[in-house]
């Protein structure tokens, strides 16, 4: 992860059509569709489980989306906190988001929307509880900004349905880095990058992980927001344009019991308008590190229990977390709430003095989530001034939940964290700890090949 910041875009915006600069308005949703060639807008919005959701919007149409929004069932997208008697959930666009995709279809873009209800913002909405961590920040004169790390397996399934890697020659006991299986999917991985690129989003890096299959592709960090957006945006051109050459992209935590998981880590950096509020020169600790990082540190280690189940939302979230061994020799994920310099050991790496890695977020973690509830406890940290010791330091008390189950439990009994989901209106704590424990037991209901393994004949 690079430092240097950037708010490029390469799309071209329409002209002021004749208008003096003192009258300039934004570009209207129509006018943006125009000026980069689109003919079809998808509006999106985002459950809490993390699904996209869409309607597929004709240009001819777009000045109705902007001003009245599209309507959802919203019982039928899923966990977004209605039933089927519910009203209608109405997607209204965030200009700003715009983001022409022809790479995925001609004429093709797609816009992030903030779902409402009877005229009012949806407080189960992901990115509006964002939006009120972020108001929460900017009270106190924060800017909070965000780089996110993209991991992901590609795969298909054998004749038996059973899961391979997509590349059948990408077998070595120590994949990562490996430039022979990088080449190999070198179609696939330019493919995203260019339209990265294309956007303005400054891709700098695609690897092949620690996993056999597995890569990752990197963009410059931005505004929380911006990058809560792009990581959905990204995870949805990574997937379809892997299914265009016969493979599954997926974001699934632990796809293989021997090898590595699937993280997303945030670096996550402070600001005071232009000036960066992490950096002094004169830490004593020596990382570089001023004072109110230092309390932010301390407030995600302080509810580190709780964001575990927001940052890790699936049952196999945990074997991810959970894992002692793979085949490369190393799971490269946290077990315990400590935090260290360039060390990725630690659950927040301090890799320079401008940022934290915070490396408990996994690929189903959702990211506007995922960056509320962080945030949230960093903020209680700086308001309670917390020390988070020496770093490194780290006990057996500071370990991590052992299950989805332990997760949600930590979660509901944390008020801070739960007032980060509540932030917008009341219930989605309770409604989103309910939906986790449920997943849980149905997993725990269910017999697997393990079970008839290790118990069919063993009494």
């Amino acid at each position: 992860m690079t430092l240097e910041a950037t708010n490029t875009s390469v799309l071209r915006l329409p002209s002021t059509n004749g208008r003096s600069p003192e009258t300039t308005e934004p570009p209207t949703l129509t006018e943006l569709a125009r000026a980069t060639d689109t003919r079809f807008i998808l509006a999106v919005f985002t459950t809490l489980s993390g699904k996209p959701c869409a309607k597929l919007v004709p240009v001819e149409s777009a000045d109705e989306l902007q001003s009245d929004g599209v309507g959802f069932a919203g019982y039928a997208a899923g966990a977004i906190g209605q039933v089927p008697k519910d009203p209608d959930l109405v997607a209204l666009p965030d200009l700003s988001s715009f983001t022409p995709i022809p790479f995925i279809r001609d004429g093709l873009a797609l816009v992030h929307c903030d779902p409402h209800v009877e005229g009012k913002p949806w407080p189960f909405a992901p990115r509006i509880i964002l939006e009120k961590a972020l108001a929460a920040a900017a009270e106190k004169g924060l800017t909070v900004k965000v780089g996110a790390e993209i991991e992901y397996f590609l795969v298909q399934r054998d004749q038996e349905g059973a899961l391979r890697t997509a590349d059948l020659l990408d077998t070595s006991r120590q994949p990562c880095y490996d430039a022979r299986d990088v080449t190999r999917m070198y179609e696939h991985l330019t493919s995203i990058s260019s339209a990265m690129n294309t956007l303005g989003w400054g891709n700098y890096a695609n690897d092949h992980e620690d996993g056999n299959g597995q890569f990752e592709q990197n963009f410059r960090y931005d505004e929380a927001l911006v990058t809560a957006d792009r990581v959905m945006t990204l995870r949805y051109l990574i997937s379809v344009l892997a299914e265009q050459r016969g493979m599954t992209a997926t974001f699934m935590p632990k796809p293989f019991a021997d090898r590595t998981g699937t993280g997303m880590h945030l670096h996550m950096s402070l600001w005071n308008g232009d000036r960066a509020a992490f950096p002094d020169a004169g830490d004593p600790r020596g990382l570089g590190l001023s004072d109110l990082a230092y309390s932010f540190i301390g407030g995600i280690l302080d509810h580190a229990c709780a964001l575990q189940g927001v940052l890790a939302p699936t049952v196999n979230s945990y074997k991810r977390t959970g894992a002692t061994a793979t085949t490369s020799g190393a799971t490269w994920s946290p077990r315990h709430a400590t935090y260290g310099g360039n060390d990725r050991t630690h659950y927040l790496r301090v890799p320079d003095s401008h940022r934290v890695e915070l490396r408990g977020g996994d690929g189903a973690a959702n990211p506007y989530l995922a960056i509320a509830a962080t945030v949230a406890a960093g903020l209680d940290g700086i308001d309670r001034h917390l020390d988070p010791g020496a770093p490194g330091d780290g006990v057996a008390s500071d370990a991590l939940p052992m299950t989805l189950l332990h997760a949600m439990d930590a979660l509901a009994g944390d008020p801070v964290v739960t007032a980060a989901l509540d932030a917008a209106g009341p219930g989605v704590a309770e409604y989103f700890t309910s939906l986790k424990r449920e997943e849980f037991f149905q997993w725990h209901s269910t017999v697997t090949p393990w079970e008839i393994d290790n118990y069919l004949t063993a009494f």
